[in-house]
């Protein structure tokens, strides 16, 4: 039986702790979630939707079927790095990471192995190919020999074993090219080199938001809804900040429109008679979202009504 102490049980909780929270990457001022369990946990953990922006492979140009990366708004990501559950990290650059002579060695393995994998099923298909063919190449020889015999002409010798030999020489014949071959994209980084967590109190250039009045209202009005037990997304769509829901997207239409000013700033009333008929036209009711001088987020409903 082993035993550890009190300090030793601190210590392997912190580094469990340490590995257990969400890796955010930033990226020019955009943070992702690259793993897939770290996506999952943001959405049923802590109710934040994020949106994912990978494209399919094959398909990079459209835009109905979407995978990792997880894109999170600033606000989403600042509130998992507050409340302890994720980790803001850097990545050295690929230059940074050397290989040694194994690592190479079974790199060009692999390789070599995907290769003679793909060239046995090219083969195959190819094969399948030549045998659905086969009966059409003899069909069509027989006629053009019936077409010279009926013309008069010295019929040509077309051995109809000819689709039968290219099978047999097949194996030797057949070409596949190496620029033919599919590529494999791995959905984690095998060799993450140097991981540094970054401070956002610090770090400007990693979180370009810091002292920012507009954000700093924003991330307010965020983490006052969520904590609500509201779920946001982007509003651009809609002409506000964030669109607010009673539950996961996935269920629940949004209910409000959410728009963020500033205490002092001086709103149009042309903005807001535009903000209040777009939300009764898509049947949202409008919030517009400031800080009073306490700090604390006050919100005023709009909607609009005709006689």
């Amino acid at each position: 039986m082993e035993l550890c102490t009190q300090e030793e049980d601190s210590v392997q909780g912190t580094a469990a702790t340490e590995n257990s929270r969400i890796q955010i990457h930033f990226q020019q001022g955009t943070a992702f979630v690259w793993r897939a369990e770290d996506a999952r946990r943001t959405r049923e953990e802590h109710g934040l939707v994020g949106n994912l922006v990978g494209a399919l492979v094959r398909k990079p140009r459209q835009n109905t079927r979407l995978g990792l990366p997880l894109q999170l708004l600033p606000e989403e990501a600042r509130l998992l790095l507050e409340i302890g559950a994720a980790q803001l990290v850097h990545h050295g650059s690929s230059a940074d990471k050397t290989y040694d002579v194994d690592e190479k060695e079974s790199y060009a393995q692999f390789l070599h192995q995907s290769y003679e994998e793909q060239w046995k099923l090219a083969l195959q298909e190819k094969k399948r190919t030549l045998e659905g063919l086969s009966e059409r190449i003899v069909e069509g020889r027989s006629k053009r020999k019936r077409q010279r015999i009926d013309q008069n002409e010295e019929p040509m010798e077309l051995s109809s074993q000819g689709p039968i030999k290219e099978l047999l020489n097949l194996e030797q014949t057949f070409h596949f090219p190496k620029e033919a071959m599919m590529v494999q994209i791995p959905t984690a980084q095998l060799h993450t080199g140097n991981v540094e967590e970054v401070d956002i109190q610090e770090n400007k250039s990693e979180w370009p938001y810091l002292d920012k009045e507009n954000h700093e209202t924003r991330y307010k009005v965020f983490s006052d809804l969520w904590q609500k037990g509201y779920y946001l997304t982007s509003g651009g769509k809609f002409g506000g900040d964030f669109l607010v829901y009673p539950g996961d997207p996935m269920r629940f239409h949004a209910h409000y429109i959410a728009i963020c000013f500033s205490q002092a700033e001086d709103i149009a009333l042309s903005d807001i008679i535009t903000a209040g008929r777009l939300g009764t036209n898509v049947k949202k009711t409008v919030l517009l979202c400031s800080l009073d001088r306490e700090g604390h987020v006050t919100y005023t409903s709009l909607q609009w009504s005709g006689l």
